[in-house]
């Protein structure tokens, strides 16, 4: 019977260490925009996706999520057109964004990285100008 229970426990502990570890694999990755400030209409925006430990560009994962509005303005529900695009170099990501109105506009993208658990989350900020 105390053995059962210590393998029990073992086996928890165990299960308990691998979700941490996948929970701060994924939190090695960040997106980052490459131009904060984009002309209003229609334009591209490019996301860089680094491993932040090494600095290094990823360019294998896979963006499953996207959403484009005016949230940083308080005007959540205005939303507008978001999609991606041929990349032009690897860990580079680039968007088509209509940008309707001048002001900050959020970038909301979420992606699965290659050998990774879990699912990186990135909100951007871009500033449409005249």
């Amino acid at each position: 019977m105390r053995q059962n229970f210590l393998r029990l426990v073992g086996a928890t502990a165990v299960f308990a260490l691998g979700l941490g570890y996948a929970r701060a694999a994924v939190d090695d990755y960040a997106f980052q925009l490459v131009q904060t400030r984009i002309k209003k209409g229609q334009s591209f925006a490019d996301v860089r996706l680094v491993h932040k430990p090494d600095g290094k560009l990823v360019g294998d994962a896979i963006i499953f999520a996207t959403r484009l509005d005016m949230a940083p303005d308080d005007m959540e529900s205005m939303t507008s057109a978001i999609a991606l695009t041929q990349s032009p170099e690897p860990g580079l990501y680039r968007f088509k964004v209509d940008l309707t109105d001048e002001g900050r506009w959020r970038m909301s993208i979420a992606a699965k990285i290659q050998g990774e658990t879990g699912t990186l989350q990135g909100r951007l900020i871009l500033q449409a100008t005249p």
